[in-house]
């Protein structure tokens, strides 16, 4: 009951939200025993009502997309952790999250995506040991958002150029291409194809020029990751167009 009413508020704090979109960094998974990227707490963001979600995407050893930060899943001190690039998908699925769930696939991730009605998803895409297995990730990125008809609704991050680059030639013109890296001028990453960044607080802080250099590109603003008051409202101030915080309600409610 008390998860099912924070839930609710959640829902009315964001619909009372300013101008400003709030995207729950890798899902809902503030709650006691939540786990980043995974489906309890996409599923949870849906509950909630969210506006998006951040991912992240890797690919195994053997080619099978999957919804995990990385490099690593285990904890430095585990002995038994992995590589998840270099781990085959089977030897990846036999480890359990925190939460016993197992690492989901893109696919998996994707389905229940489609479930809810608006719920967008920004994809980030790590870097991986080739320009060529990065482009392949990319292609097979494109084809399971077409896949389960979620195009309107996904957006394409990395900090890599390389994949931000494959992301703009193969995409729709319409469709939003993020660069993550923090290090490119608005102009240099609307050069590469991108159509908006999204930068740490800490480069936004000290380079917020940036902000407005994007804004005459008609280019869009992230900034990452929020979980204070003070950069929330910092970033209200300054006209960021979405905020990206692992505790969406609580910045929501900080900026209304």
């Amino acid at each position: 009951m008390k998860r099912l009413i924070f839930l609710m508020l959640a829902v009315v704090v964001m619909c009372d939200a300013t101008a400003q979109e709030i995207v729950a960094h890798r899902g809902y998974h503030a709650d006691k025993g939540g786990v980043e990227n995974s489906l309890a707490a996409l599923r949870a963001a849906v509950e909630a009502g969210a506006y998006a979600v951040t991912c992240d995407v890797n690919m195994t050893s053997d080619g099978k997309l999957v919804v995990v930060g990385g490099p690593w899943l285990g904890r430095r001190d585990d002995p038994d952790r992995l590589n998840i690039q270099r781990t085959d998908f089977v030897t990846l699925r036999s480890k359990r999250l925190a939460n016993g769930e197992v690492v989901p696939t893109l696919d998996e991730f994707l389905a229940v995506v489609a479930e809810s009605s608006a719920l967008r998803v920004f994809m980030d895409v790590k870097g991986h040991a080739t320009p060529q297995t990065e482009s392949d990730v990319v292609r097979k990125v494109v084809s399971a958002v077409k896949q389960h008809k979620l195009q309107d609704r996904v957006a394409y991050m990395s900090q890599r150029q390389h994949v931000c680059g494959e992301f703009a030639r193969l995409v729709s013109s319409d469709a939003e291409v993020v660069y993550l890296g923090g290090n490119l001028t608005p102009e240099y990453a609307e050069g590469l194809g991108c159509t908006a960044i999204s930068y740490s607080t800490e480069v936004l802080k000290r380079i917020p020029r940036w902000i407005d250099e994007a804004h005459k590109l008609d280019m869009k603003v992230g900034i990452w990751t929020v979980n204070n008051d003070e950069d929330a409202l910092w970033a209200l101030g300054r006209g960021v167009d979405y905020i990206t915080t692992d505790k969406p309600a609580a910045t929501a409610r900080a900026i209304r």
